[in-house]
């Protein structure tokens, strides 16, 4: 088993064992404390570009399969990836690969999918000691290098002082994740369609910005028929289809590139077409309702974030995968274009804006993923809050 090892811009090494496929990878560093749900992680759109640690220290229990991958439709995906998702991390670091795979669903173990994908990763290292780095300095560029691409790596030798500096070197020319405009990258090729699992009842245009499978089969179990758009899509994309809500999805990058998501974004508003965002949908949200967004120490990354709705009280805890946020405060209301609107959650843990809504109820968005895979599902009902605001158009005759 060839070495292996993770380097981080501001010079620390950590050395351990190729894991996955051998080579180079450069991506952001970025930390996730989920400890289960590891297929749902590496194939979410929004962490292209990012070199994931786990925190969980061991990996790969459960193998992989057919069902639980969550980039079916993004950019690539029947290409590269089959039924299985397009795993769309830059890289995967973890402590200690499971040595066999116990699951009945499984069709295949991590690594060998991995290996399959061409994702370069590493294990055998202190994850702990990297997740405290990263939290005390930041999230920060970092590469992994194994094989050919770690002088002494296959034969196990020990990596010179010179082959570091050039690797940390290699590390540094990489762009900042401040000012990268990804959703392009991620996003459908086509549009295409989910229907409803039920009787159908409304129709809602979902601007893939790196949407995640499960979020149109929410839609779909509720009745609603959705129509999954490009990220390049303009409004009258959207009018053809004559929706009755539209929907704006998660996905990677600097929120503060997507001007031309966010102008489509006020051209709904104006339209009074009622509009729900999550994750990037709830900063490109907030941008087009004149809030400033911010890179974040080290972000929100995990399945057990708890989040306060300001209205009630009430405390969910939540998927989560941002490293950027919109600037506010609990409770906080401002003026709009479109009316007043309200900073509607923040994260119990560091008071993060993590919803807004128009106090209109034409529009709202939240930061974290009710649409939950691989769970929590404390904020499942949000897709129904807006199936409720369908209805209210309905039963008033703004929409047949």
């Amino acid at each position: 088993m060839s070495t292996a090892v993770l380097v981080l811009e501001n010079g620390q090494v950590f050395t351990g064992r190729a894991y996955g496929a051998v080579g180079e990878t450069l991506g952001e560093a970025v930390f996730c404390t989920a400890m289960t749900g590891y297929q749902e992680t590496l194939t979410d759109p929004s962490y292209h570009r990012q070199i994931v640690v786990a925190t969980a220290p061991q990996i790969g229990n459960t193998g992989w399969n057919t069902e639980d991958g969550e980039s079916t439709g993004s950019a690539g995906s029947d290409a590269d990836s089959g039924d299985s998702g397009k795993i769309w991390v830059a890289g995967y670091a973890v402590r200690n690969p499971t040595r066999r795979v116990s699951s009945w669903r499984a069709t295949t173990s991590l690594e060998d999918e991995l290996v399959r994908q061409g994702i370069v990763g590493i294990s055998g290292i202190d994850t702990r000691t990297v997740v405290r780095i990263l939290r005390d300095h930041g999230s920060m560029r970092a590469g992994v290098f194994s094989g050919a691409a770690l002088p002494g790596g296959e034969t196990g030798g020990r990596v010179s002082d010179a082959a570091v500096d050039e690797l940390v070197g290699r590390v540094r020319d990489q762009p900042s994740m401040s000012g990268a405009d990804l959703a392009g990258e991620v996003t459908t090729a086509e549009g295409y369609v989910v229907e409803p699992t039920t009787e159908h009842r409304y129709t809602v245009a979902a601007v893939d910005l790196g949407i995640k499978t499960n979020t149109p089969r929410m839609f779909a179990e509720r009745g609603v028929r959705v129509h999954v758009l490009p990220a390049s899509a303009g409004f009258d994309a959207i009018r053809d289809i004559a929706p009755d809500g539209v929907f704006l999805s998660n996905g990677p990058g600097d929120p503060a590139t997507a001007d031309a998501v966010v102008g489509l974004t006020r051209e709904v508003l104006g339209a009074d077409i009622p509009l729900f965002g999550i994750c990037f949908g709830n900063q490109i949200f907030g941008r087009a309702l004149g809030r400033s967004t911010y890179k974040m120490k080290f972000g929100h990354r995990g399945i057990n974030i708890p989040v306060i709705d300001h209205a009630t009280g009430a405390v969910s805890i939540t998927a989560q995968n941002h490293g950027f946020a919109l600037e506010g405060e609990a409770g906080e209301e401002f003026d709009t274009d479109f009316g007043r609107a309200r900073v509607s959650h923040v994260c119990a843990n560091d008071g993060t804006v993590e919803g807004v809504e128009l106090l209109s109820g034409r529009g709202f968005s939240v930061q974290y993923h009710p649409e939950a895979a691989a769970g929590p599902h404390d904020a499942a009902y949000l897709f129904d809050k807006f199936v409720t605001v369908l209805d209210g158009d309905r039963a008033h005759g703004t929409r047949a």
